[in-house]
């Protein structure tokens, strides 16, 4: 179920429009910290709810995007594929919403969801000049093409 960032970007290359490729944090998120130009589009697992601080954790709650699976599976229909076709999805480091949004793809009917291992950013250093850092895995660590501009075609925006 997961993959590789360097896997991942194999697939796109080899398979093109053929795997569907979702970056899943916070559109925010993704302007501050940057992207990949090879995903195929940015739809948020989890959005950011701006109302509801969670004090013991200082930060934003956040909740499942309802529109999420739906969203994807358009992307799908657009390109003339289904439910069938590969999704893969990226988050910040993979665990907290890379993961999750894949399990939650698959227990909608997306036989094929995966996530990428590490997401974009990856994991922290645990020591040594850069300790707390993103610089021991994940997409950008492995040297795979992204900026920190965001591609404006690609990027969500919410509706209101």
């Amino acid at each position: 179920m997961g993959l590789s960032p360097e896997e991942t970007y194999v697939l796109k290359q080899e398979k093109g429009d053929q795997v569907l490729f979702i970056d899943v944090r916070d559109p925010v998120e993704v302007m501050f910290i940057g992207s990949t130009d090879v995903v195929d589009a940015n739809i948020p697992f989890m959005q950011v709810d701006r109302y509801d601080w969670d004090a013991e954790n200082n930060r934003f709650r956040m909740s499942i995007n309802p529109d999420f699976a739906a969203e994807v599976e358009a992307l799908l229909v657009a390109r003339g594929l289904d439910k069938t076709a590969q999704v893969i999805t990226m988050c910040r480091s993979g665990s907290e919403r890379g993961e999750p949004s894949a399990r939650y793809l698959q227990q909608q009917g997306f036989t094929q969801a995966e996530f990428v291992i590490n997401g974009f950013q990856g994991d922290s250093a645990k020591e040594g000049t850069h300790a707390g850092m993103r610089v021991v895995n994940g997409w950008q660590n492995a040297g795979l093409p992204w900026s920190s501009r965001m591609n404006a075609e690609k990027i969500y925006r919410s509706q209101r």
